[in-house]
C-alpha cells in the first residue's frame, strides 16, 4: 500500500542529508527528482565540481544518483557562451559549432582539431565559472546534420522535457509499494527466434521493456512485431524501456510505443542513441509502409535519457540497472539489472561478443552477483565455432588476393551497422601493412557515415583506437583509404562493400548480377545467413536462387570465412557463462534459432549444473 505521507517523509530526509552534507558556498538553490537522477542546482556549481569526494560521499550514503546543474540565474547567453569559448582557445577557428541543451544547462562544444580538445578540457572549471553552463567537449564528426537536427528537436522542447523528467523522477523516486520481492520475464520476441528481440521484466511494481525491435529480413506479416499483446499491458503502464543497441531486430519498433501513448524514458548508452535515431529514420524513408511516422522517431528523441557505462541507476522504485560494454558493436550494453534491495540480479547480454574485435573491446564479465541470465544464441549449436581471428583474417587475405590476382571483383555483402565498421577498419589495417592491395576498396555511402559516431563517441572504441587517436595519429580508424560507392563504378580489381548482408536487398543484390555470371570474381560472406535468404542458400551451396524476385544463376566464386562475427560463437558463450560469478541460478536463451536456443540451454544445465530454460515467444518464467 502507498503512504503519501510517509513518501514525503523520506524525501525530506534525503534533502535534509544533502544539504547537511553541502558546503554552504555551494550556493544551492533547489533539489529536484528529474529522471533517474537527484539534481542539485546551484549559483556556485565550481565549489562542488572541485571537490567531488563531497558527491561521492552522499551518493554512497543515499544510494542515488547525484548530478549537479547550474542555476539558470548564473547561465550567460548562447551568443556569449560562443565567444566566450572561441575567446578561451589559442585555436578559436578550431571550434566548429556549439549546441545548447537550457533542459540540462549542457553546451556541447564540437571541436576539428585535438589541441583544443586538450586545451579546453584543462579548462573545464573557468569555463563553467564564466559562462554558467555545464561543458562538454566532442570531435566534431565530418558531419553534424542528424546531431543538429536532434539538438534542434531537444532545444525546442526544453520546457516540457523539464516536466518530463520532474514526472518520471516522482515515479522512480517514491516509496516502495509494500508487498513480497518478485520477478517474472515475459518473452515478447527474439526467443526460439532471430528478430523482434523483447522482454517485459514484471516485478512487485514495475513493468520494464528490454529492447523492442522488429524483423527486418523475409518474415511473415504477423511476425513482424513483439507480441506486447499477450500481456493486455497499456503504454500507461510501462516504467521504463531500455535499448542494448542500436540495430533494428532490438529497437526498430520503438517508436511504435511513442505513437501509441508511452510517453515515458527510453534508456541507452550515449553513442546508441544517434546511431538508434538514424537507423529509425533510415528504415522509415525506405519502407513502403513504414510502422511509424518521422514525429514518432522526434517524440522518442524527447524521451531517452543516455547513460554511461558502469552508472548504477535507478529507473523505477524497485530496479536499478547498469549498463556494461557487451562487446558487440559502439555503445552496445548488457544490461544488469538489481531488484528490488539487490538481492536478485538479473543479466541481460543484449547480442555479446566475448573475443577480439578491432573496433571495440571484449565484453565485460565481472558482475558482482547475477542469479538470472538472458543470454543470446545466434551461434548456440556445438559446431558453431569459429578459426581465431588470426586465421580469419588470413583466410581473408587469401580469398582477396587470389581473385584479383586473377583480374576478379570481391563483393563483400555487409549490414549498415556493425559488422561493416569491423570489416572497413580490419581491411584498413591489412591494407596499411600491404598484406591487401586492391585498386580500390568502395564502400557504401550509409557505412561510412556511421564513422561519424566512431568519431564522437571515441570513448567507446577499442583500446588499440583510442590510443592511436590520443596519440593523433594520421588516420586513426584506418578509414582514409575507403572510396564512397558510386552506382555506375568500375570496380576493376576492386572490392566493394555495401548492405545488405544476407542479399535480401540493397546495392549488393546489383553488384552480385554483374559478377554473378564471372568465374574469375567471388562473393564473400562474413556475417550469419538466416533461414531462406539468398545469402543463406549460397552458403549451403546453392547456385540457381531467385534474388529480387529474378532468377539467377552464380557462376562466381562464393568464399564463407567464419571468424568475422560480431557475436560470440558456442566457446565463447560458454567461457563467458564460465566467467560470471558467484554461481548462477537460472539461465534463459534466446536470440537464435530455435535448436540454437536449446542446443546451448542444455550445454549450459549439463556443463554448468544450472536450471536452464529455451522458451517460446508468449511464455513466461518466474525468476523470483
Amino acid at each position: 500500500m502507498y503512504d503519501r505521507v510517509q513518501d514525503e517523509e523520506r524525501n525530506q530526509n534525503i534533502v535534509a542529508a544533502i544539504l547537511n552534507n553541502l558546503p554552504s558556498e555551494s550556493e544551492i538553490t533547489k533539489i529536484e527528482y528529474e529522471g533517474p537522477f537527484i539534481v542539485l542546482y546551484s549559483r556556485k556549481p565550481t565549489t562542488l565540481l572541485e571537490n567531488q569526494e563531497i558527491i561521492s560521499k552522499m551518493v554512497n550514503s543515499i544510494k542515488k544518483r547525484i548530478v549537479i546543474r547550474t542555476d539558470t540565474s548564473i547561465r550567460s547567453s548562447e551568443d556569449s557562451v560562443k565567444q566566450i569559448i572561441r575567446s578561451s582557445t589559442s585555436y578559436p577557428n578550431t571550434v566548429s559549432e556549439i549546441f545548447f541543451d537550457p533542459a540540462l544547462g549542457e553546451a556541447t562544444i564540437f571541436v576539428n582539431d585535438f589541441r583544443t580538445l586538450t586545451e579546453l578540457s584543462q579548462l573545464e572549471i573557468p569555463l563553467v565559472e564564466k559562462t554558467g553552463w555545464k561543458l562538454i567537449y566532442r570531435y566534431v564528426p565530418s558531419d553534424l546534420k542528424l546531431i543538429r537536427f536532434m539538438n534542434q528537436i531537444l532545444h525546442n522542447s526544453s520546457e516540457e522535457r523539464m516536466d518530463f523528467y520532474k514526472r518520471v523522477g516522482e515515479k522512480i523516486f517514491r516509496q516502495k509499494l509494500a508487498g513480497s520481492e518478485e520477478a517474472s520475464i515475459v518473452c515478447l520476441g527474439g526467443f526460439s527466434e532471430i528478430g523482434r528481440s523483447a522482454m517485459l521484466i514484471v516485478t512487485h511494481e514495475s513493468k520494464i521493456l528490454l529492447d523492442f525491435g522488429i524483423k527486418s529480413y523475409q518474415h511473415e506479416d504477423n511476425d513482424i512485431l513483439p507480441r506486447l499483446d499477450i500481456y493486455g499491458l497499456g503504454m500507461n503502464e510501462i516504467d521504463a524501456v531500455i535499448i542494448s543497441h542500436a540495430h533494428l531486430d532490438h529497437c526498430g519498433a520503438v517508436p511504435i510505443l511513442c505513437k501509441y501513448g508511452y510517453d515515458g524514458p527510453v534508456y541507452c548508452t550515449e553513442p546508441t542513441f544517434p546511431i538508434m535515431i538514424s537507423t529509425l529514420q533510415d528504415y522509415a524513408s525506405r519502407t513502403k509502409e513504414a510502422l511509424y511516422s518521422s514525429r514518432d522517431i522526434e517524440s522518442l528523441i524527447t524521451q531517452v535519457i543516455p547513460l554511461n557505462f558502469g552508472a548504477v541507476t535507478d529507473i523505477s522504485p524497485d530496479v536499478r540497472i547498469t549498463f556494461a560494454n557487451s562487446g558487440h558493436m559502439i555503445g552496445s550494453a548488457s544490461t544488469h539489472m538489481h531488484i528490488g534491495n539487490g538481492d536478485y540480479n538479473i543479466l541481460y547480454t543484449g547480442d555479446l561478443k566475448f573475443g577480439r574485435l578491432n573496433t571495440v573491446d571484449n565484453a565485460f564479465w565481472n558482475f558482482p552477483r547475477a542469479e538470472t541470465l538472458v543470454i543470446e544464441s545466434t551461434n548456440g549449436n556445438r559446431d558453431d565455432k569459429f578459426v581465431t581471428r588470426e586465421v580469419a583474417e588470413e583466410n581473408l587475405v587469401k580469398g582477396i588476393n587470389s581473385t584479383i590476382r586473377d583480374g576478379g571483383r570481391v563483393l563483400i555483402p555487409v549490414p549498415v551497422l556493425g559488422l561493416s565498421q569491423e570489416i572497413c577498419v580490419t581491411l584498413g589495417i591489412l591494407r596499411s601493412i600491404n598484406k591487401i592491395n586492391p585498386e580500390n576498396i568502395f564502400v557504401d555511402q550509409k557505412i561510412l557515415d556511421m564513422f561519424f559516431f566512431y568519431e564522437m563517441y571515441s570513448e567507446y572504441l577499442s583500446k588499440t583506437l583510442k590510443q592511436r587517436i590520443s596519440e593523433r595519429t594520421e588516420d586513426p580508424l584506418y578509414i582514409n583509404s575507403l572510396v564512397s560507392l558510386e552506382p555506375s563504378v568500375n570496380w576493376n580489381g576492386s572490392i566493394i562493400l555495401c548492405p545488405s548482408s544476407m542479399l535480401t536487398d540493397g546495392p549488393s543484390i546489383t553488384y552480385l548480377n554483374q559478377i554473378a555470371s564471372d568465374p574469375l570474381s567471388k562473393v564473400i560472406l562474413l556475417s550469419e545467413q538466416f533461414q531462406s535468404t539468398p545469402g543463406r542458400l549460397l552458403q549451403e551451396g546453392q547456385r540457381n536462387i531467385t534474388i529480387g524476385g529474378n532468377n539467377l544463376e552464380v557462376k562466381c566464386n562464393i568464399d564463407v570465412i567464419p571468424g568475422f562475427s560480431m557475436h560470440s560463437d558456442y566457446n565463447q558463450l560458454l567461457a563467458y557463462v564460465n566467467r560470471l560469478k558467484p554461481k548462477l541460478k537460472k539461465v534463459i536463451t534466446n536470440h537464435g534459432e530455435g535448436k540454437k536456443c536449446q542446443n546451448l540451454s542444455n550445454s549450459i544445465n549439463k556443463i554448468f549444473k544450472v536450471q536452464s530454460f529455451h522458451p517460446l515467444v508468449q511464455e513466461s518464467i518466474k525468476v523470483l
